[in-house]
């Protein structure tokens, strides 16, 4: 009797340790596929805050229409600014660099506020046009540079400013920006 019981008792637990294997198999393949289907699949964002019409954002390209409004948004924070809105000009531009792109670009910021702290030089630009370049992720900006000191407008030029930016998932971050220099055969 205590034979067929111990045998009964193991047949039950391999039994048991078997429903248990296989329920654990199926969950591994399950979790399997959620896994690929989740990195594969492209992930949009829907965006409406201000804009005029929706725009998507998805993680397998970037819009032109969305490249262009991050232009206009990222060129109104980057080419405004005078002595008294220097931090935030500062924190807002670090705050949508890509993170290997904060380190050069807070440097080179840093300048701009050590020249401009004690001034009273103010700069601001009335854009003209903007074009974008969703492939290679790059987008231009031509207005006109108003620089005034104290209340007068001394410098009014037109100029050409180019962005570089990175598309990560569903985010777009600057990697750099600056003036585009003309070469002499180019005028």
């Amino acid at each position: 009797m205590e034979l067929s019981f111990a045998h009964e008792a193991s047949q039950r637990t391999l039994k048991q340790r078997n429903i248990l294997a296989l329920t654990c198999i199926i969950l591994a393949a399950l979790v399997l596929v959620m896994f690929v289907a989740a990195t594969t699949r492209d992930r949009e964002v829907v965006l409406q805050p201000i804009l005029p019409s929706e725009m998507v954002l998805s993680s397998a390209a970037v819009s032109p229409e969305y490249l262009e409004a991050v232009t206009r948004d990222t060129a109104q924070l980057a080419l405004n600014r005078s002595p008294e809105n220097l931090q935030y000009w500062l924190d807002g531009l670090i705050a949508i660099a890509a993170p290997e792109a904060r380190g050069p670009l807070k440097a080179n910021l840093l300048k701009i506020i050590d020249e401009q702290q004690d001034s009273q030089v103010t700069q601001f630009i009335t854009i003209d046009w903007i074009r974008t370049d969703p492939e290679n992720l790059t987008s231009q900006v031509g207005g006109v540079l108003h620089t005034i000191v104290g209340s007068r407008d001394v410098r009014r030029e037109h100029k050409i400013f180019e962005f570089h930016w990175q598309h990560t998932g569903v985010s777009l971050r600057l990697k750099g920006f600056g003036v585009v220099v003309k070469k002499e055969h180019e005028q």
